[in-house]
């Protein structure tokens, strides 16, 4: 039995994955004039990479998601320093790695879901510290 945390865990990884999964001018839409630094996106897949390890443990990935999430975790593993640094948005634009990673993220859902078309995550809205 999974604890209950490892279904939300799972469904936040899919929803990012599919993110990442989408076309450019998806993304883009989806930033929807946010500034997202690319760091930070890197950052949550990388967690995310690491998380779906326990998960896989617990049941809750197969073999065969694992083995495509940590291809995702490699490559984002090889955006070097200086590409981390700048917007998301215009990272995917100018960095290869993204046409890459999308290609992996769309492997991963194929295998997992039967298709790489999914839902996006909601859009965060940026905290402004008023109350």
């Amino acid at each position: 039995m999974n604890p209950p945390g490892d279904s939300n865990l799972r469904t936040w990884t899919m929803r990012f994955v599919a993110l990442l999964a989408a076309g450019p001018q998806e993304q883009l839409a989806w930033l929807g004039g946010r500034e997202l630094q690319t760091k930070d996106v890197v950052e949550e897949v990388e967690l995310l990479c690491r998380v779906s390890e326990g998960l896989a443990e617990r049941g809750a990935f197969g073999s065969e998601d694992l083995r495509d999430l940590r291809a995702i975790g490699r490559r984002l593993g090889e955006i070097d320093a200086a590409c981390r640094v700048g917007l998301w948005g215009n990272s995917l634009a100018t960095d290869p790695a993204w046409d890459d990673i999308r290609a992996l993220a769309r492997q991963f859902l194929l295998t997992a879901l039967g298709d790489w078309r999914q839902a996006l995550p909601r859009p965060v809205r940026p905290h402004t510290g008023d109350h």
